[in-house]
């Protein structure tokens, strides 16, 4: 008989991502089911998923990571749901430890978190901020949501108890200069769009001193120094991202201000409080 309590979904949201597809497909071959919600991929992602008979594709526009993410967990039938992206890989420790999780009778844990390794190219990026980097990957889908008013970054609210697995996940994350440049690029923008609703007006601080000051924690304090060139590479790229957050922050006001313009609304202005002058 069925037991969707024991078996395991495997859940993924892909944009084109031909380069990774097939390996981490064939990487969860173990899993009772495996649904992949695509925003429209043109990379020829979309053909490779058809080569694997047992995935399910759902193609889907892109809202947000969020609201992709929330739908694709939906669409898994059993209560074991193991979320990965494209670019991560099970190591054979951790799928066996996947396995015994999940088929434990009474198991009280409603999500485990998975530490990851960053892979910077082929070569393993063993500090610059990652070394003690953590994402839940694995938990019960009766027990979670994720919290709707984030839309990057996105966050699993968990409904018991959480638990780390011992063995690390494989995070191809980087594969050239721009391809993660651009990543960072987008989630700083992103971020913006978030939070632009917020009282923040860009300037210096925002634009040099916040950048500066994630470049040189992750270098130093947090030892990418070690880390050689790749360190400085991946480093920098992160500050960049925090820089990337502010000019769109700041492109939005200033779009916003326009528009509010062009419809003929000024801005309020703060009566002049005469009674320090008065006689």
């Amino acid at each position: 008989m069925h037991d969707p309590n024991r078996n395991i979904s495997a859940v993924m949201i892909t944009y084109n991502e031909v380069e990774h597809i097939d390996a981490v497909i064939e990487n969860l071959e173990f899993v009772d089911e495996m649904i992949i919600v695509d925003s429209f991929s043109n990379d020829g992602t979309v053909e490779a998923i058809g080569n694997h008979p047992k995935v399910t594709l759902i193609q889907r526009p892109f809202k947000n990571y969020t609201d992709q993410k929330a739908y694709a967990l939906s669409q898994a039938s059993n209560d074991w749901v193991l979320f990965l992206d494209a670019d991560e890989r099970l190591t054979d420790a951790l799928r066996e430890e996947i396995i015994k999780v999940t088929q434990k009778p009474n198991n009280p844990v409603a999500a485990y978190y998975f530490y990851r390794t960053f892979m910077f190219k082929k070569e393993r990026l063993r500090f610059s901020g990652w070394q003690t980097d953590k994402n839940y990957r694995l938990f019960r889908k009766s027990k979670v949501h994720f919290k709707e008013d984030l839309i990057v970054h996105e966050t699993l609210v968990v409904n018991g108890k959480s638990a780390s697995l011992k063995h690390k996940l494989i995070h191809f994350s980087y594969k050239d200069y721009e391809d993660y440049k651009g990543k960072m690029l987008k989630y700083g923008q992103m971020k913006a769009r978030h939070t632009a609703h917020k009282n923040v007006s860009p300037n210096f601080f925002h634009f040099y001193l916040k950048p500066g000051f994630k470049f040189l924690y992750n270098y130093i304090c947090r030892l990418g120094v070690l880390d050689g060139k790749k360190g400085v590479t991946i480093c920098y790229l992160n500050a960049l991202g925090v820089y990337a957050r502010y000019k769109e922050l700041e492109r939005l006001k200033q779009q916003h201000a326009k528009s509010t313009e062009s419809r003929g609304i000024k801005p309020i202005q703060k009566q002049r409080d005469l009674s320090s002058t008065a006689a």
